[in-house]
């Protein structure tokens, strides 16, 4: 039977709303990216308060992840999302007004807890409103990634532009209409998703261990990078986030009401799906990082020129998140995932041997394909893991989704970050390299662990 027009209407307006929330958290990962040349000459700052800019958000959106999502669940998404919409926006405006870095760091530390409020409870609204019908909820998906997608590949472009013709502080401004009108559309159009009638007690441990180990991870290879892979940073801080990851799971299998419940881990689609959006986030968010340096220090394009530069695989993300929706609902997570691992690690191995004589033609065709590929896969990773969870655990799924996958884009910042000190176009292919063999290691996973094609649940 067709889905009745009153329900369609109602599925369509949460997935515009949803995307809207999911476009601009993504919008602020990238966008920034052009304007940190320009941002370290204002505010006389150095590279790693440059990463520490961009990783600041990104911290703060993967370690509160997954306490918004249980608060959604408890509290109502809808309720968390708009709360989570108005923290961003406030702190948008904030960035755009700091005049030193540290201030600057803690506005976007700030934007990245109302980031985290709006993600998972986006994807939690999106699933409550398809009503159960897994053809539906796969197509919704596919248009919410996409949204993503284009944010995170729009960023540069639209960057670019801003910063050169209206200072940097503009594309923190950008969020604040963006920001007004979700909130408006969400308070007239969003139904309110169930919420938990037991009230089970907060994992405070866990919640501050959730923090600790990125955190340590991430100053450690920042600084390790600045001072030397013998620094204190690298020798101490390596073994501690260690340690607060290990604490994290034994807490998190001990505790009555987990942030982070392990028993989801269990079910391979769920487990091999974080493992590829972990790989992917540290290889875009690392990826998208280096190669702003890149075209503005090594082939010296302006900031409006280095944000067209990204312009061409806005196309290539909006085709393959669109055309992979219907290829899921069709043939199930595998196919898509397997086709899109694959691409991805050859483009990688293509981009190993750039140096400062490629040219941008010779450049961009294997990033075309190497985002085509991993475009295509992102809807069939999101789509396996809410396929795999429980519908009373959405919340805690799509947390533990992208804590898993905003931690490691700050890592991939990082690591990414820390190779540049050798020389920008040497540690580019050093990471290019590292990049291919990830996206092959999840191939491998994929093959493995999911050996069967799984399709969408009938309506």
């Amino acid at each position: 039977m067709d889905q009745p027009p009153t329900k369609s209407r109602t599925f369509a307006r949460a997935v515009a709303i949803t995307s809207l929330g999911f476009l601009v958290v993504q919008l602020d990962v990238s966008i920034v990216n052009v304007a940190l040349a320009r941002i370290g000459a204002a505010l006389a700052t150095d590279l790693s308060s440059l990463q520490w800019t961009v990783d600041g958000y990104t911290l703060a959106f993967a370690a509160l992840l997954l306490s918004a999502g249980a608060l959604g669940d408890r509290i109502g998404a809808r309720r968390v999302f708009l709360y989570g919409m108005a923290v961003f926006t406030a702190a948008s405006f904030g960035c755009g007004l700091a005049r030193g870095p540290a201030v600057l760091i803690a506005a976007r530390v700030v934007q990245g807890v109302g980031a985290a409020m709006l993600m998972p409870c986006s994807l939690a609204l999106l699933s409550f409103a398809s009503g159960g019908r897994g053809d539906l909820k796969a197509k919704g998906i596919a248009i919410w990634t996409a949204a993503g997608g284009v944010a995170l590949a729009a960023g540069p472009v639209l960057g670019g532009i801003m910063v050169e013709h209206l200072g940097w502080q503009s594309i923190f401004f950008i969020n604040i209409p963006i920001g007004m009108a979700a909130i408006v559309l969400a308070r007239a159009y969003l139904e309110e998703t169930p919420v938990k009638t037991e009230k089970a007690p907060f994992d405070l441990w866990g919640q501050l261990l959730a923090v600790a180990a990125p955190l340590l991870l991430t100053a450690a290879i920042i600084e390790g990078g600045a001072g030397g892979w013998a620094s204190p940073f690298m020798l101490f801080g390596l073994p501690a986030a260690a340690c607060a990851l290990i604490a994290f799971i034994v807490v998190e299998r001990r505790h009555r009401a987990p942030l982070l419940p392990m028993s989801l881990f269990a079910e391979p689609g769920f487990s091999v799906a974080n493992f590829i959006g972990l790989v992917f986030n540290f290889t875009t968010y690392g990826m998208i990082f280096a190669l702003s340096f890149y075209f503005q220090q090594t082939l010296h394009y302006s900031p409006s020129l280095t944000g067209l530069a990204f312009a061409p695989f806005l196309g290539v993300i909006i085709v393959s998140n669109v055309v992979s929706g219907p290829v899921i609902a069709a043939n199930g997570v595998r196919l898509p995932l397997l086709c899109g691992l694959g691409i991805g690690a050859v483009g990688f191995l293509l981009l190993v041997p750039i140096d400062a004589d490629t040219t941008y033609a010779g450049l961009v065709w294997r990033l075309v394909l190497l985002l085509g590929g991993t475009s295509f896969a992102v809807p069939a990773m999101t789509t396996a893991v809410l396929s795999s969870a429980p519908h009373s655990m959405a919340g805690a799924a799509s947390g533990a989704l992208n804590t898993i996958r905003q931690s490691a884009g700050a890592i991939g910042v990082a690591v990414f970050g820390s190779l540049m000190s050798i020389g920008i176009v040497p540690g580019m292919r050093v990471s290019f390299a590292l990049s291919a063999a990830l996206l092959a290691l999840a191939l491998a996973a994929t093959l493995v662990y999911l050996p069967r094609i799984r399709k969408q649940p009938p309506a």
